[in-house]
């Protein structure tokens, strides 16, 4: 009987054995890996898109086992980001940090004048493009982008708002780009973040926002927020929202979509670098991703390396000939 129970665990320890040899088979041999938990800085505040994301990769991240250690969340949105950034900026050489950015990597800088650029970080990884809808009250009148428009020029200056994340930023970018447009004027109301902004919206505290789909869909879902127009160049490929026109189809001559991606502090090394890439390929695998990238409308771009260094390069040009024209760029 003895020998039996010995027989039994020898066995027992032999398929464990066999287990752990091919997990550690699967496993991808990495020349450098985290040797402690990473901080995944958002420059932003809780609730808005960035800050959905980022928490959403954490989730991925420890649901399917991508990362042998943690990943905590932390949201340093001080300063319309800088606080954020200049965090960044100063842990160079440090490889357990990354940090999420959406436009105000470029527009934070050019409108205060914070010593920052997106060169002082090491680009690791874009994940996607995101959206901004425009976005009324279900219980107004407006259907159309057209309708708004001509009610807010009818009303004379400063009679309507709009809500928006923060003053010189993507959502004031995109107001200003409005105002040009069209020659209305609108009350621009500044939030800490995009979840406010909605909230806002639906309690009809304010007109409008041109807030990210993924801050706004709950609302939508729910039948008290209604989107008008999307200022992408395409409309969104979700099936859930490829029926709301472009702006531009919609007569408003404004097209605009924001970065979300992936830095590193300065000093990364290219086998770092690499590590972050393969994880983000990997959670960009994942149907949680999917579903996400579905459920708010982003536009799936990975890209990393040289292309996407050349794309953020190209970026940074656009939003100061955008902030030049809205007189949101720093002169001291």
């Amino acid at each position: 009987m003895l020998f039996g129970v010995r027989r039994n665990i020898s066995t027992c320890l032999g398929v464990a054995a066999v287990l752990v040899a091919a997990q550690a088979a699967d496993r991808p041999a990495y020349a450098w890996q985290p040797s402690k938990t990473v901080e995944f800085i958002v420059p932003a505040g809780t609730g808005g898109g960035a800050d959905q994301m980022a928490r959403m990769i954490q989730g991925i991240v420890q649901k399917h086992s991508l990362m042998d250690q943690s990943m905590v969340v932390i949201n340093k949105a001080g300063g319309a980001g800088a606080e954020g950034f200049l965090d960044a900026k100063g842990s160079e050489g440090n490889p357990h940090k990354i940090i999420i950015t959406l436009s105000n990597l470029f527009t934070t800088p050019m409108a205060t004048k914070v010593p920052f650029n997106w060169k002082d970080l090491t680009p690791v990884s874009m994940l996607a493009l995101d959206n901004f809808v425009l976005w009324v009250n279900a219980s107004s009148p407006y259907k159309t982008a057209k309708e708004y428009v001509d009610a807010v020029k009818a009303a004379g200056p400063n009679k309507f708002s709009m809500a928006g994340t923060g003053s010189k930023q993507e959502d004031q970018i995109i107001t200003a780009a409005i105002e040009q447009s069209t020659g209305v004027k609108f009350t621009y109301i500044p939030f800490k973040g995009g979840g406010d902004v909605a909230t806002q919206l639906v309690g009809n505290h304010v007109n409008s926002t041109v807030n990210n789909p993924i801050e706004a869909v709950s609302h939508w879902q729910a039948g008290t927020l209604r989107p008008l127009c999307v200022f992408g160049a395409e409309p969104m490929p979700a099936k859930q929202w490829k029926d709301i026109p472009t702006c531009k189809a919609s007569g408003l001559d404004v097209e605009y979509q924001m970065l979300r991606g992936i830095f590193m502090p300065a000093g990364a090394t290219p086998d770092q670098v690499a590590y972050y890439v393969n994880l983000f390929k990997k959670v960009a695998e994942t149907q949680d991703w999917k579903d996400f990238i579905d459920k708010g409308a982003f536009t799936p771009t990975m890209m990393s390396g040289d292309q996407y260094k050349t794309w953020l390069a190209s970026a940074e040009a656009l939003h100061k000939d955008l902030m030049g024209k809205a007189g949101f760029l720093a002169t001291n």
